[in-house]
């Protein structure tokens, strides 16, 4: 893994407390570029890896209209290492890998620059993996395979196992704007404006793959074994969110120790772009924070 030089991101102003700076990992020979934020002079509690969606790129966790709304800096702020990373097929992969990478390979490419990132940087207790839309699709894979070491847990927004509208439905404008945002009001001001840099063109590979995740999920789900946290937006229209789908879910994670499910009000899809971010953010860290404490209780970790 290698780091390139420090530099504050656009429009953030320089804090001492954190250490924020843009980072490569490599994945057996394929380079992704990353978003990291650490405290600057505390060792890290844990490290929190952030994984976007289709169609957006790592800045979408890092508050590109309004400061509050960025997940790696609240991460810093409460002593966790926060890394958002570019999927196979988005930043500095797009080259390699021009039409992107299925769940599976996506999943493998990305187990191997967490297990890069362990080896190689100070990450705390161990990996707590987070997910919106399409990224929670490898988050679960990795966690179901086990390929990466000490995973504290997930949590995951913007996706189901079940499909309320079917994958590249939106047809019109107006359709694609109800399933991804939701009301305009539910955005700080500049959002979209602010969001060009955020946006990124969906590689072909994962599009074509997610119309097969209703059939692949229920294999996935039966092998994961470390706590689960689902976060369904007030004005989410992508996935089913029904008492009989979320039962289905939940009883899908048979072997996950902790299951949790939440909605989030006031929220769209993009949750983590809209007011209703940070309180979603607290609560997934909160989430990270309590598969903390059951890891030490398992004896699986120490902390100082």
């Amino acid at each position: 893994m290698t780091t390139a030089p420090v530099a504050p991101f656009t429009g953030r102003s320089a804090d001492p407390r954190i250490d924020r700076r843009h980072l490569t990992l490599d994945a057996d020979g394929v380079t992704l570029s990353a978003r990291l934020a650490r405290p600057a002079h505390v060792p890290p509690r844990a490290t929190v890896v952030a994984l976007h969606g289709a169609g957006m790129s790592a800045g979408y966790f890092d508050g590109p209209a309004h400061p509050e709304t960025s997940l790696l800096t609240l991460a810093a702020e409460l002593g966790f290492t926060a890394v958002a990373v570019d999927r196979p097929g988005y930043g500095d992969s797009a080259g390699r890998l021009p039409h992107g990478q299925g769940v599976a390979a996506q999943a493998d490419t990305l187990a191997a620059a967490l297990r890069g990132l362990l080896a190689r940087h100070e990450t705390g207790a161990g990996i707590f993996l987070m997910g919106h839309s399409f990224g929670c699709k490898p988050a679960l894979r990795i966690a179901a395979d086990g390929t990466v070491p000490g995973l504290l847990g997930l949590d995951l927004s913007g996706c189901g196992a079940e499909y309320l509208a079917a994958p590249g439905a939106p047809a019109t404008r107006a359709g694609s704007w109800k399933l991804n945002w939701g009301p305009l009001r539910l955005y700080p001001p500049g959002t979209f404006q602010s969001s060009i840099d955020v946006v990124a063109p969906a590689p072909v590979r994962e599009l074509a793959d997610a119309a097969h995740w209703p059939t692949v999920f229920p294999a996935l789900a039966e092998r994961v074994r470390v706590p689960v946290r689902f976060t369904f937006a007030e004005h989410e229209a992508w996935w089913r969110r029904d008492h009989e789908a979320l039962t289905r879910l939940r009883n899908r994670l048979a072997a996950a120790p902790r299951v949790l499910i939440d909605h989030q009000p006031d929220a769209g899809h993009n949750i983590s772009l809209g007011w209703a971010a940070r309180a979603y953010h607290l609560r997934a860290l909160g989430f990270a924070e309590e598969c903390l404490r059951r890891y030490a209780a398992d004896g699986k970790v120490v902390h100082p």
